[in-house]
């Protein structure tokens, strides 16, 4: 076929073919390369979009002061609600799952194998959300003898990976955006996978050698410590809201992990704050003449032996004041209010924190934080810059507490761009020593018979956390959470809906498979266990050498492409999802237009009806037939419309 344009020499046709292509000549192609010039991993600019500081008056220079003074006792007001949200959040899993808590602990049996003790304690911490409370069940089990501190360890082990949930989960409020959902949700695992491969490496030690037992048994045999008491800071402020709404009786999941049998039957609301003793000179039926407390105070009538004791009673004096002392519902009742609303108060305050973050952390304001946060050292004191940081960490999570209320709130800050991911990174290996640290000092205020055990439990978690900072922060190429968490950063990103698999898989489906195997005994869960991982090691071992070298690769295994596409790319399912939910969509808006048709069907019906009565009023003659014809009419099409 002849072209119908004029024609074109050998020379331009080449010419035009060379133009054509290069990808220097194509819009697509510099899209393309400007997006790979731009690092999706870079601080966002802060841009100041008021009028300038010297720019305005006398009047404007107040108002803007005052403005932001508000501001701020505004963001401080929402950081305590946010704060006092999250002790609510966890006495609701408490409350809702702490029994099935006791209970899992209760059965020594399976504790005693270390991959279940490890994923007993991870699911433990999810079900109460706090590494506090499970690592306080531990300790008080290991204090009156039910466990020993080998068992224990993987215990702590699995409590250091469930509490890095919450911050995973706050990262998800953060959908909305997808930069700021990368970055956030990357801030947020980084610290998951610190603990993932902390226990990765150190869990086989522990069972090969004993590495934590013997050092920290060490270290309580070096030194004469004595009982103290533990602190009060954060808790001293947020016990007066958490106080007022609900109070827990702390002792009830301890009696029921050790096994007893009143603590079942016992609700875990505190009732009663204050109780009295009264102790009274009684006589006792004792077994025999050899535990009478005097032979002046031992009689003996035929097999009957009586003898005078003080018998002390507990009298209950006041009672406590929160909202449901006096509540007629159950514990689980009660959680789910209670975890319903926290819930409710948690997003709320943390949308409004980022959306006032944002209002705020603007012109030279937001310069000086992120230089401030993520400016390193001069040469060559770079190196200092991380280890201030965990420094900060750990101090900060020593005031408020909870590793879990300073992740979740520097979380929303990686987001939006003031603290980097290199900078986030060794704050949350500071907030896993911090909240080590409070249990070290919460055991210190244990008895003395006790405090051993207590106090070698705490310190295995510290031995613990520091031994993963060792491995993994030190050397910049052993930063693996970082490249990991970046990696997972870009998928959630792209595939938002990979963020909610990702959770359910390594906080729930994975330690519930785990757990079922080591039910099934050792030889069910090597024969299973040891083939899944070679495969991963291989398939993860095959994902580096296509990047980097794929020539040592077999021309078969330079790529996946060999593969079926939903084996080796998330399109596919993307595009499952895609179609799921917009049917999901379709459906709830065909329903509602099904609704608001048969509403307007109803409406015209009536209509003419009325149109009927008025007919009947004219001609009272026809009254009593039309009325009849129209009632069964109306009926009949009322019928048809709801089946349909």
């Amino acid at each position: 076929m002849d072209s119908l344009g004029p024609p074109q020499s050998a020379a331009s046709q080449k010419e035009g073919q060379d133009v054509k292509a290069s990808p220097a000549h194509s819009t697509l192609a510099l899209v393309e390369q400007n997006l790979e010039e731009t690092d999706p991993w870079d601080l966002p600019e802060l841009k100041d979009t008021g009028v300038p500081w010297s720019a305005l008056d006398t009047k404007g220079k107040v108002q803007r002061v005052v403005v932001s003074v508000l501001k701020f006792v505004i963001l401080l007001g929402l950081l305590y609600m946010f704060i006092c949200s999250l002790d609510i959040l966890s006495s609701a899993f408490q409350l809702v799952g702490g029994r099935a808590a006791g209970d899992i602990f209760q059965d020594n049996s399976v504790l005693s194998n270390p991959l279940a003790g490890l994923v007993i304690g991870v699911l433990v911490t999810l079900l109460v959300q706090s590494s506090s409370t499970s690592s306080s069940i531990v300790v008080s089990m290991v204090s009156s003898g039910i466990l020993t501190v080998q068992v224990a360890v993987p215990i702590i082990m699995g409590t250091n990976i469930g509490t890095s949930v919450t911050n995973t989960l706050v990262a998800m409020t953060q959908a909305g955006d997808r930069s700021t959902f990368r970055r956030a949700f990357a801030g947020a695992t980084v610290h998951d996978f610190f603990n993932w491969l902390s226990v990765l490496v150190l869990l086989p030690l522990e069972a090969a050698t004993g590495y934590l037992y013997v050092v920290t048994e060490l270290i309580i045999d070096s030194f004469q410590i004595q009982s103290g008491d533990a602190p009060d800071l954060l808790n001293v402020i947020t016990d007066v809201l958490t106080e007022a709404i609900i109070q827990l009786d702390d002792s009830v999941l301890g009696d029921i992990a050790s096994g007893g049998s009143e603590a079942r039957n016992k609700s875990m609301i505190k009732r009663w704050c204050q109780t009295q003793f009264n102790t009274t000179l009684q006589n006792v039926t004792v077994p025999g003449p050899e535990n009478c407390t005097s032979p002046a105070f031992c009689w003996v009538d035929g097999n009957i032996t009586v003898t005078l004791k003080n018998v002390s009673e507990e009298y209950n004096t006041q009672k406590c004041r929160h909202l449901f002392v006096d509540v007629n519902l159950s514990d689980l009742a009660v959680g789910l209010i209670l975890l319903a609303l926290s819930l409710l108060v948690l997003c709320s305050c943390l949308v409004c924190i980022v959306k006032l973050l944002n209002s705020m952390l603007k012109g030279q304001v937001a310069s000086v934080i992120k230089k401030i946060l993520n400016t390193d050292f001069p040469f060559p004191f770079g190196w200092v810059t991380g280890y201030i940081a965990i420094i900060v960490g750990a101090g900060m999570t020593f005031i408020v507490q909870s590793s879990s209320v300073f992740t979740s709130a520097i979380t929303p800050l990686v987001g939006i761009g003031v603290i980097s991911l290199e900078r986030a990174y060794p704050l949350s290996l500071g907030s896993n020593i911090g909240t080590t640290t409070t249990a070290i000092l919460a055991a210190m205020a244990s008895p003395g018979e006790r405090l051993a055990n207590a106090l070698q439990i705490a310190l295995v978690h510290f031995l613990f956390n520091i031994s993963g900072i060792i491995l993994w922060y030190p050397i910049p190429f052993t930063r693996l959470p970082i490249r990991l968490a970046k990696g997972l950063g870009n998928i959630t990103a792209n595939y938002r809906w990979f963020a909610a698999v990702y959770i359910i898989s390594c906080f729930l489906v994975l330690p519930l498979l785990v757990f079922s195997l080591s039910l099934a005994g050792w030889k069910v869960l090597v024969g299973v266990g040891v083939p899944v991982v070679v495969m991963l090691i291989t398939v993860a071992v095959i994902n580096v050498l296509q990047r980097r070298k794929p020539g040592c690769l077999p021309s078969g295994l330079q790529s996946w492409d060999f593969l079926p596409l939903w084996a080796h790319s998330l399109d596919p399912w993307d595009k499952l999802v895609g179609a799921f939910t917009a049917k999901c969509c379709c459906c709830c808006k065909c329903c509602q237009v099904s609704n608001d048709n048969q509403a307007h069907e109803v409406q015209e019906i009536v209509e003419q009806s009325t149109d009927i009565h008025k007919e009947v009023y004219d001609n009272p003659a026809m009254a009593v037939e039309k009325e009849v014809e129209n009632e069964i009419k109306i009926e009949l099409d009322i019928l048809k419309i709801t089946q349909l």
